[in-house]
C-alpha cells in the first residue's frame, strides 16, 4: 500500500516537472510575464515547487491526510495553468497559427478558481489533520466546492476568452452569452460572495482549532501561523510600503513557499518543537532591526540636517558616527528586547528564570538538608514540571 501511494505522490511530481520543463521555454520565447518581474516569476515557481514537492512527500508518508492531495492538486494546477498561458500566448500573439489545440489551452484560463479556493479555504479548513474540525463545519465545505464549481462553469463557458496578463481574446467555442450576464449580474455577485464567506469560516475554523489544541496539534498549528503571518508581511511591504521593489518583490514570493514548508514540518513532525524558538527569535530580530533602523536613519537624518544643511547629503562622519553608535546598542538593545519578549510571549520561561535566579540567592544562607531538598524538588517541579521528581543523595564515604 506504501509503495502505490509513494508511486501516485512521484508520478504527479514528474508531471510537475514536464510541464514546468516545457512552460519556461515558452515563457522565454514570450518575452516574459507582462506585468511581472522575472524574479517574482521565478519566486513563484519556487513557491508551487514547495506546494508539489511537500504534498508529494506527505501524500507518500501520509496519504489519509487531505493537506497532502490538496498541496498537490495546487501544484499540478498552477503547472499545468501556467503551461496553457504560455502555450496560447504562443500560438496566438508571438507566433500565430504555429500551434494546434491554442484554442484548448486558451480555454484552460479558469484553473485560478479551483486553485484559489483550494489554498483560501481547505487548506485553513482542514489543516493539521485533513478532517473537519466537526461535523457541523461540512456545509462550509459544501457550499466552497458548490460555489467554486458554478463559478469555474461560467468563467469556462464565457463567449471569448482574455489570454491572462495579455490583452488578446478568442472566441470560445463552447461559449454561452448568457454565461456573461449570469458572471456579471446578480448570481455572479451571489456567488462570490459566498465565497468571500466561505473564506472568512475557514479562518474561523483555524482559529477555534488552535484556541482547543494542546499539544502537537497546537505546535502544528504554530508552524502553519507563523508562515501565513510573514507571507502576509511581505505582501504589506511589497504592495503599500515598497511598491515596485525587484528585492521586495522577490521574498514576497519566497514567503509563498514558506506556508507549504511549515505545513510539511507540522503535519510530518520534523523538529516540531523548535517553533517557539523560531518565533521568539523572529520577534527579538525583527523588534531589534526595527529599533536600530530607526535610530540610525534619525540619526543621520538629524546630524545631516544640522550640520549638512537642508537638502544635501549628511557629512561622513555623521553615517560614521551613527553606525557607531548603533553598533555599540546592538547587545544591550538585544538583551533589553529579549527580556520583554520572553516576559510578554514565553512567559514559563521567563517565570522559570526567575525561580531559578531566586533559589540561587537562598541557597547561599540553606544549612538544613531536608529544607533544601524539598526546596530544590519543588523548583524542579516548577521549572521543568516532570511527571514525577525524585532526589537521592549519595551517603559519604566511611573512614577506614
Amino acid at each position: 500500500m506504501g509503495k502505490r501511494w509513494a508511486r501516485v505522490a512521484w508520478s504527479m511530481v514528474a508531471t510537475f516537472i514536464v510541464c514546468w520543463a516545457v512552460s519556461i521555454p515558452f515563457m522565454v520565447a514570450n518575452g516574459g510575464t507582462p506585468g511581472q518581474e522575472p524574479g517574482f516569476v521565478v519566486a513563484l515557481v519556487v513557491a508551487f515547487t514547495a506546494f508539489m514537492g511537500v504534498g508529494a512527500v506527505i501524500v507518500a508518508h501520509r496519504p489519509s491526510n487531505a493537506i497532502g492531495w490538496i498541496f498537490s492538486a495546487v501544484g499540478l494546477l498552477a503547472a499545468t495553468g501556467s503551461l496553457a498561458i504560455e502555450y496560447a500566448a504562443y500560438a496566438y500573439v508571438t507566433r500565430p497559427g504555429s500551434l494546434p489545440g491554442a484554442i484548448l489551452a486558451a480555454w484552460y484560463q479558469w484553473w485560478w478558481n479551483p486553485m484559489l479556493g483550494l489554498i483560501l479555504i481547505y487548506i485553513p479548513l482542514l489543516f493539521p489533520t485533513g478532517r473537519l474540525l466537526s461535523a457541523r463545519w461540512r456545509p462550509v465545505a459544501v457550499v466552497a466546492a458548490a460555489a467554486l464549481a458554478a463559478i469555474t462553469v461560467l468563467e469556462a463557458l464565457q463567449p471569448t476568452i482574455t489570454l491572462q496578463n495579455r490583452s488578446y481574446t478568442v472566441r470560445n467555442p463552447i461559449g454561452v452569452d448568457g454565461a456573461q450576464k449570469l458572471a456579471g449580474g446578480a448570481v455572479g455577485g451571489v456567488l462570490f460572495g459566498m465565497v468571500l464567506i466561505c473564506v472568512a469560516a475557514a479562518f474561523a475554523s483555524i482559529v477555534l482549532r488552535f484556541r482547543r489544541s494542546r499539544g502537537v496539534e497546537r505546535q502544528q498549528l504554530k508552524w502553519f501561523t507563523y508562515a501565513v503571518v510573514l507571507m502576509i508581511l511581505a505582501q504589506q511591504l511589497n504592495d503599500y510600503l515598497f511598491p515596485g521593489v525587484v528585492v521586495v518583490n522577490v521574498v514576497f514570493g519566497l514567503t509563498i513557499a514558506l506556508v507549504p514548508i511549515a505545513a510539511g514540518i507540522a503535519i510530518l513532525r520534523y523538529r516540531l518543537y523548535d517553533i517557539d524558538r523560531l518565533i521568539n527569535r523572529t520577534l527579538v530580530y525583527g523588534l531589534l532591526t526595527a529599533l536600530l533602523g530607526g535610530i540610525y536613519g534619525g540619526t543621520v537624518l538629524v546630524l545631516g540636517q544640522v550640520f549638512g544643511g537642508v537638502g544635501q547629503d549628511p557629512p561622513s562622519w555623521a553615517v560614521a558616527g551613527a553606525t557607531l553608535a548603533v553598533a555599540a546598542l546592538f547587545q544591550p538593545a538585544r538583551r533589553r528586547i529579549q527580556a520583554v519578549v520572553d516576559r510578554r510571549f514565553n512567559r514559563r520561561r521567563y517565570n522559570a528564570a526567575k525561580t531559578v535566579e531566586a533559589f540561587s540567592l537562598r541557597l547561599r544562607d540553606e544549612v538544613d538538608l531536608d529544607a533544601l531538598s524539598a526546596e530544590l524538588l519543588a523548583v524542579a517541579d516548577q521549572t521543568m514540571q516532570p511527571t514525577t521528581a525524585s532526589l537521592w543523595l549519595r551517603q559519604p564515604a566511611r573512614r577506614q
